[in-house]
């Protein structure tokens, strides 16, 4: 299959790397046939001369364009193959308003862990998409990392817990660090100490049947340490706080 990529930035440029690994033939379209052809040659791919040309070459197109761009960019093309768009806040719905209802139409949602081959992608679909094509989707998020199906009405949330959340957690990662300053680390041991934590930690969840819950009271003793930082965290209001952060990031994810 040919796949083309409109808008080359840095989600697109990593989801490239990962497709690199299959047989798929790759070609981009960037904002000028100039900045077209420094991507191509970056990531070692084929540059199209315009967008229409590059449709007009594509078995697949992949919109990797901010949603603010969607109808700019869109507006003077026509399409005749299925497209995959991943900007956050465009349905389905919209995406065939501004190309054609009749297309067959896949919705993505990765995140920047893409960078590093191992997103959280969530993908859906319209009716006009096959069981074949959709495998052929999920072949092409599995090559950057993990791929899960959900529900379109369910994407602002995915976007909060997998697209979003890597920037809390690293807000988490760094006030650890800090923490760590505060008590008489470098800054360059305790975010090596943290991060390596953090990983093995969800790991570590990952591999077993404990849920969360089960892995806190293994590591909390009667009376110990780690019981007496959790209730600080709960005064202080961890949870609440989480929880109000995702529920305002999806609130503007359906304000897109």
């Amino acid at each position: 299959m040919k796949i083309g990529f409109i808008g080359v930035g840095k989600m697109a440029s990593a989801i490239i790397t990962g497709l690199k690994k299959t047989e798929h033939d790759i070609i981009v379209s960037g904002s000028t046939p100039a900045r077209s052809q420094e991507i191509a040659e970056q990531l070692g791919v084929t540059a199209s001369s315009s967008h229409q040309d590059l449709i007009d070459q594509a078995d697949l197109v992949i919109l990797g364009i901010k949603p603010q761009m969607f109808e700019k960019v869109l507006s003077d093309l026509t399409f005749k193959q299925p497209i995959m768009s991943m900007a956050a806040g465009v349905t389905l719905e919209r995406l065939a308003s501004l190309t054609s209802p009749d297309l067959p139409l896949i919705r993505i949602m990765p995140n920047l862990n893409a960078q590093i081959l191992k997103s959280s992608t969530a993908l859906c679909a319209n009716d006009k998409v096959t069981a074949e094509l959709f495998a052929t989707a999920k072949t092409i998020t599995d090559s950057f990392g993990t791929s899960f199906e959900i529900a379109e009405k369910d994407f602002d949330t995915f976007t909060a817990l997998a697209g979003s959340s890597p920037a809390y957690i690293y807000l988490f990662i760094e006030a650890m660090a800090k923490a760590g300053v505060k008590n008489g680390l470098t800054k360059a041991q305790s975010l090596e100490i943290v991060s390596q934590t953090v990983l093995a930690s969800a790991e570590n969840l990952l591999a077993g049947e404990d849920s969360p819950h089960d892995l806190i009271d293994k590591i909390c003793s009667p009376g110990g340490t780690t019981i007496a930082g959790l209730m600080d965290l709960e005064r202080t209001g961890l949870t609440h706080s989480v929880s109000s952060a995702i529920d305002t990031t999806i609130q503007k994810a359906k304000e897109l």
